[in-house]
Parts: C-alpha cells; structure tokens; sequence
C-alpha cells in the first residue's frame, strides 16, 4: 500500500514540475503585451517584452517618450488593441518569427484611428529572461510611422455664419478687408513713423517693433494693421507715406455700417477676460468673439467649429504627407432677420445723428422692419481695434454713440393717449362724443393736489372731446379721464397691452413698466401715467407694436426678428373692438391733417399717427430737456408702423421736429 502511494505522490510531484517548466507562447507573450498596451503601461511594455534589437534601434527615448508626447498631443483616448489567439496549440520553434495580426482603434483630436498591424515575435535573451519578444517599430504607434518621421497637426478653418435681411442684403459677412504694411527699403523711419501711426491709430514704437523683428528683409512686405474695406480715407491717407501699401485679406464686413451697427454688434480679437470664461469651449488667445448686438448675442449660432487633421510628414520622401485623421470643419449657421436694410438704413439717415432710436413693426404679422439707435459706430472700426485715445472719444461723446437706446426703456409721452383711449373706450368710461369745457393751459381737480396742475399746449375751441383731444394732444382732457377711469382699469388696460410682463422678442429689451413697482399711489401720478410721464417706461419697439390692435382690430402679434421664426402669432388679442378701432383710427388721422403732426401731411403719401412729448424734469420745473416722439403708418395700406423718439427737443420745434423726420421717411 505504502508503496502506491510513494508512486502517486512522485506522478504528482513530476506533474507539476512539467507544469511549471511549460514555456510561455508567442501567444502567451502577446496577450499580456496587449493588455499592458490598452493599460498605456509603456515602461512596463519596453522593459519586459521588448526584443533588444528593437531596444537598440530605438530606444526608450523613441519607445516610452515618444509615444507618451503623442498620446497628449494627439489627445489619443478609448486605446482598444485587440488581439484574437489562433486556435489549437500550435509549437514554435525558437528560430521561427511568427507573425500575429492585432486591430487598433483609438479617438483622437482629429477624430478616430483604426488600423491593423501584424506583430513579429522573436525568441531570445533580455537581461537573464529567455523568452518570446515583440520586434516593435514606431508604426506600432501611428499607421505608416518611421523612426524619421514627422507627426503634424493642422487646423481646417470654419467659417462664421453671415447675418442678412429679409431680402438677402448683407449684414454682417465674411469679405475682404486689407493689410497695411511696409516696405522697409522704401520707407523713412525717421521721418514717417509718427505720420503713418496717426493715419492708422497706433504708435511708432509699434511701427518700430514689427520692423525690427528678426525675419524681415528691406524688401519684404512687414504688416502694421489691418484696415477695413469701408475705411477709404485712411487707404487714401496711408499710401500716400513712401514705402506704405497693403494687400487683401479676408475679414467681416459690416456693408451698411452705422445703421444697423447696434443690431448687428461686431466681432473682436477675444480678450483675457472673455477668454477666461469660455476657454472650455476651445477658443483660443487668437480667436475672435462677438462684442454687442446679435454678432454676442448668437454667438453659439454663428461661431463655426474648426476642424482637425493629424497627418504624418514623410521627410524621408520629400515630404510627402499622410493623413492619419481628419474632422472636418463646420461652418456657423447663417442668419436671415425680418429687418428691411434699406428702410433702416433711411430712418437712420433721417434721424440725422441726433440722439435717438426708432422701430418699425409689420402690424399684421408682427415683422421687425426697423431696430435702430442714434448715433452710432462704426462696427468695422471696432471690429479692427481702435486706439485708447478713439475708444475714449466714443465713450465720452455727449451723444454717447456707443449706448444701445433700442433696448433700453423712455418715458412715452402723449404717444401713449391712444393707448389710454382705447382702455376707457373698452371699459366705457371714455364717451367719444362727450366733450368738456376747457379753459386756459392748466388745471388741477382741486386744491387737494396742492402745487401740481396739469398744462397742454394747445387750446382748441371747446367742448374738447377724443377726437380734439387726440389731435391736439390735449392733457388736460386725459387727465379728467384718467380720474373718471380711476386707477385700477388704468393699470389692468395697461397689463393687457403688455406692460410689467417680458416683450416675447428674440432681442433682449427692457420691459415697459407702469410704475417702479407696478402701482398708482396717487391721483398725481394716476394723470401723469395716463398721458405717458410719471415713472411710465416703455420700450420702443414695443410701442410701435401697441398700435396694432388699432389697425388690426384689437389684435397686438409677437414681435419678430427672425425669418425662421413664426409670423403672426397673437401675443394679446380682444384689446379693442373693431367699432372702437375704426374711432381710434380717425382720430389718429385727424392729428395729422389738422392737429399736432400737420408736418406729416404730406401729399405724396397719406399718414397717420401721434405725438407725444416727454419732459425730463422734476415736478414744476421750468426748462429742462425734452424727448420727442412720433408714431406713425400709411393711413390707407399700412406696411408698417413707425415709432421714433429723439431727445433733447426742446430746441428744436418739440414733437414737430420728430414728425419731420417720420414724414422723410415715409413719404419717399
């Protein structure tokens, strides 16, 4: 007994001596050196299963360094080496190389990689191991990679999405603009530096600097600074310095300028702060961004997103190139808006470069024709870069041409009273055929008001009914309706035509505000309110929009800015019945042939609309500023709506002074 069982422990023991002396397979070795790779485990890799020829051709600088660099620079993610064993146990001999096909994947920069690539085993010595090792080569790396080889990465250019008009006309494009630069051989330092860095707003020590870099040649084109396509007098002005010329080079354009430059904003060189902000979404220190108006405000939209390609530089091969990955770019989306260049472009013109800003609305379905501010920039000057000295010019010009007026909020005036008219004609508190007995140019209820009193400026024959008082603006009669209305249906008729809500517009603009809290506290302010002062703020364009519901039968449509966007869609509806608008309408006709807009009967085109006038001073004040404002459309075929305001009047004949300007633009 004893002696089977001394005969099975020694088959044991021999067993497992034959086990352990097993050597490890080509394949065996490979499968451990897979896993490694898909690990990244390079040192690992170059230290245990790599052949010491493969060492000594390229070494661990080559193996380990390498493709370290390039799996960061590459942004190489997701390595997936797979690696299927043959089947059966095949033996090798140790002088064999077998050959073992592994699939690569991985994602890059530019995109995924995928190839195959055959790996050679060889059997011999590393160090004091005797085993199987993988013969490695750089293309293990990268598809087609050589020891002398050159891994590239270059950008594919995207292009930024273009901003047009309802017709097509460019807004804001990819165009052309141009270099200035110099010639040294042919330009005097000395004597032109400081001529030529007026003309072009920069410094002779900058001129100084790119002349002195260590690349340029006397007869070498050297840029200074670019200059837009539209800036012709200072192309006229810097060619005529010896030795100054320029190429073309593409840029945005802004072809209508100052017109539409609030609408419209510009792009710029990306600056620390802004870069700061949005460097996780791949800008870089070169980029440009949109500063102002829709080129910021759809930035997302209108910014193309560049591509990518990896490619390997066959230096060995006179420079042939092999693309390894490629993502391609894409470009922004392009933008058609609802405004009509051409007609902005004529408001603007009218508005003269006073202080001011305009808005036309297609009251049938809610189009945006007109969004303008007055005065304006230049977006292709800022769009360049302007020097501290020109930036301080625009920021401290009085007239501040830099401040977006369309967005903001004013106080209405008496361009508000058909406004009010239609909510007492709606709640019944407005008789239009009931007049009242009006003396002089002021009156106060009461001696409960104290030193407050209500003026007008004109004194028409009585009784004053809505008719008069619309046409002559009269306060005074608003005022004792306004009392007769109280200030509850004031405030709810406001509320339905909008106002203390957000204005459902694509452009964010303030929002028209009854009151600073939404309230009437006093019969003071009930009257003020009822003829568009107190603490009344509205915005523009939603002032053109709220007389609508006159032309449309009580119908108000959301303000459009976009083409894309759906027209006539009804923001408010039921704001006056079809018999109170047909009232609201004559009346508003009538301002114009016998009342306060007569500047505005004009015989090329019939018109109506209203006036209004805003004083900026505190209670009864005498002599301070002064807004004006006119709201006008074609009587009969009513395209549109206009809206203007112009401040600081008062000089300058009040509301006439704005009716003039409607009339320019709508009569030709």
């Amino acid at each position: 007994m004893r002696k089977w069982r001394s005969i099975g422990i020694f088959l044991i023991v021999i067993i497992a001596l034959a086990a352990c002396s097993k050597k490890e397979t080509p394949e065996d070795r490979l499968t451990t050196y897979v896993e490694l790779w898909n690990n990244a485990e390079f040192k690992k890799m170059y230290g245990e299963y790599v052949s010491e020829a493969s060492k000594e051709a390229f070494g661990s600088t080559e193996y380990i360094d390498r493709t370290t660099k390039l799996y960061k620079d590459l942004s190489i993610t997701d390595v997936k080496v797979v690696f299927t064993k043959p089947d059966g146990d095949k033996e090798y001999k140790s002088e064999e190389q077998p050959e073992f096909p592994v699939h690569i994947t991985m994602e890059t920069l530019a995109g995924p990689v995928e190839f195959e690539k055959k790996v050679m085993m060889t059997y011999g010595k590393s160090g004091e191991d005797e085993n199987w090792f993988v013969e490695w080569d750089p293309s293990f790396i990268l598809p087609d990679l050589t020891l002398s080889d050159k891994v590239g990465i270059s950008t594919i250019t995207s292009k930024r999405g273009e901003i047009f008009d309802r017709n097509g006309l460019p807004l804001a494009i990819n165009g052309k603009g141009y270099e200035a630069g110099i010639v040294p051989e042919k330009f005097n330092e000395e004597r032109d530096a400081e001529k030529l860095a007026t003309v072009l707003s920069t410094t002779p020590e900058f001129i100084n600097k790119q002349l002195n870099q260590s690349w340029v040649k006397a007869d070498q084109f050297v840029p200074i600074k670019k200059v837009a396509s539209s800036q012709e007098i200072i192309i006229e002005k810097m060619i005529e310095v010896p030795g100054v010329t320029y190429t073309q080079v593409e840029m945005r354009e802004y072809p209508y300028g100052e017109p539409l430059s609030h609408l419209t904003g510009y792009i710029s060189r990306i600056n620390a702060d802004e870069l700061e902000k949005v460097k996780d979404q791949g800008y870089v220190e070169t980029d440009f961004i949109g500063k102002r108006g829709l080129e910021q405000l759809l930035e997302k939209q209108l910014r193309g997103q560049d591509g990518s390609r990896i490619y390997i530089e066959k230096t060995a091969q006179g420079a042939e190139r092999i693309t390894i990955a490629e993502k391609t770019a894409t470009d922004g989306d392009s933008i058609t808006l609802t405004i009509d260049a051409k007609l902005q472009q004529k408001t603007f013109n009218a508005m003269n470069g006073e202080a001011g800003t305009a808005a036309a609305v297609d009251p049938k379905t809610g189009e945006t024709l007109v969004l303008t501010s007055s005065p304006a920039f230049d977006p292709n000057e800022l769009m360049i870069g302007v020097s501290a000295i020109r930036y301080e010019e625009l920021t401290e010009d009085p007239l501040q041409p830099l401040l977006n007026r369309f967005a903001a909020t004013y106080a209405p005036g008496s361009a508000i009273k058909p406004i009010t008219a239609s909510i007492g004609l709606e709640a019944g508190t407005i008789d239009p055929s009931k007049g009242y007995t009006i003396e002089g140019k002021r009156w106060k209820k009461d001696e409960s008001w104290g030193n407050f009193g209500v003026t007008r400026v004109y004194t028409p024959p009585n009784p004053i009914d809505l008719k008069k008082a619309i046409a002559y603006s009269d306060n005074i009669y608003f005022a004792m309706e306004a009392i007769g209305m109280g200030k509850d249906t004031l405030i709810e008729g406001l509320k339905k035509f909008g106002f203390g809500e957000d204005i459902p517009f694509s452009y964010p603009v303030r929002t028209s505000q009854i009151s600073n809290d939404g309230t009437i506290g006093t019969e003071a302010q009930l009257v003020d309110t009822s003829y568009g002062q107190g603490q009344m703020l509205m915005n523009i364009a939603h002032l053109a929009s709220s007389y609508a519901p006159i032309i449309n039968d009580g119908k108000m449509f959301k303000p459009v800015l976009f083409e894309d966007e759906p027209k006539s869609e009804i923001w408010k509806e039921g704001l006056t019945s079809p018999e109170n608008a047909a009232i609201l309408r004559a009346n508003l006709r009538e301002v114009v042939v016998n009342g306060s807009a007569k500047d505005a009967n004009i015989p090329s085109v019939k018109l109506s609309g209203k006036t209004g006038t805003t004083e900026l001073k505190s209670s009864q004040e005498k002599g301070g500023k002064e807004n004006g404002f006119f709201v006008g459309y074609q009587t009969d075929e009513t395209s549109y709506i206009l809206a203007m305001m112009i401040e600081s009047i008062e000089d300058n004949g009040g509301s006439s002074h704005v009716v003039k300007m409607v009339a320019e633009v709508m009569g030709n």
